[in-house]
């Protein structure tokens, strides 16, 4: 049975759970949350009182810690699909791998940063964008002298690093699913999302200055769906897991001139 839509006029009791998790957002956000798990549940109640009983990362009340950047200043929102698929990676901050702590080995990118293959496939990209490697040369034969390099120059040494970067540059990093859950595919998830985020997205798009969103993959590009996302420049990309986001020419030049992996 089809549950029915609760009157938009009335407030739907939130999960504690769920709301505890907003704590980690930056106060000028808390409103529009509020109003996007208003959303969520009056388009489908049963949802958000099932996540608080099921099993799901990010742990540690995690779910909106990327709203830890103020609302005033998000120049880019990068959304990629959903979370990592394992409690130590899930941070609730898109594509940052907790399991990642320094970036570089002596051989090349560190083994953890290996392991997380959007990560890997993301610093890459940085890294010929930043002239540093050839598109078509990023093994690890390639990124040796370059990590070893990074380990005695000014470049950043951490993931923690490359995130407060990102941060400085004024990306919101959010994902398509806020959620992961080993029984559940991420394409629905998402889809029980899209009424918070169409709340998220129409408030940057009345911002003063409207950000840059950027969509990696094919569950991110299901936002372009929403009519809020016709007033935000768009920067497109298959997901990183994908080799060929390595290459990418428009993230290329949206990344290139931020030089993310030089320490500030």
């Amino acid at each position: 049975m089809t549950a029915t839509a609760a009157p938009a006029s009335r407030p739907i009791a939130i999960p504690a759970p769920i709301l505890q998790a907003l704590d980690l957002a930056d106060a000028s956000w808390r409103p529009i949350l509020e109003a996007g798990l208003q959303a969520v549940a009056r388009a489908n109640p049963d949802y958000l009182p099932a996540l608080a009983q099921d099993d799901y990362v990010p742990t540690e009340n995690r779910m909106f810690a990327a709203f830890a950047q103020p609302l005033d200043k998000v120049r880019y929102v990068l959304v990629g699909e959903g979370p990592y698929p394992r409690a130590a990676s899930a941070t609730g901050v898109s594509f940052m791998d907790g399991a990642v702590g320094d970036l570089w080995s002596d051989t090349g990118l560190s083994k953890p940063v290996n392991r997380a293959t959007s990560l890997r496939n993301f610093m890459k990209m940085l890294l010929v964008a930043g002239g540093q490697l050839q598109p078509d040369a990023t093994s690890g034969e390639a990124l040796a002298p370059i990590a070893q390099a990074a380990r005695a120059d000014g470049s950043i040494q951490t993931l923690a690093q490359l995130q407060d970067n990102l941060v400085q540059e004024g990306f919101l990093l959010l994902n398509a699913a806020l959620v992961f859950r080993k029984h559940v595919k991420p394409v629905i998830d998402a889809r029980a999302w899209l009424p918070f985020l169409q709340r998220v997205l129409a408030a940057l798009a009345a911002q003063p200055q409207v950000p840059t969103l950027v969509l990696w993959g094919k569950i991110a590009e299901q936002l372009q769906k929403l009519p809020e996302t016709a007033a935000f420049p768009q920067a497109v990309a298959e997901h990183p897991y994908n080799l060929s986001f390595i290459g990418h020419p428009g993230m290329q030049a949206l990344f290139g001139p931020m030089a993310l992996l030089r320490a500030r």
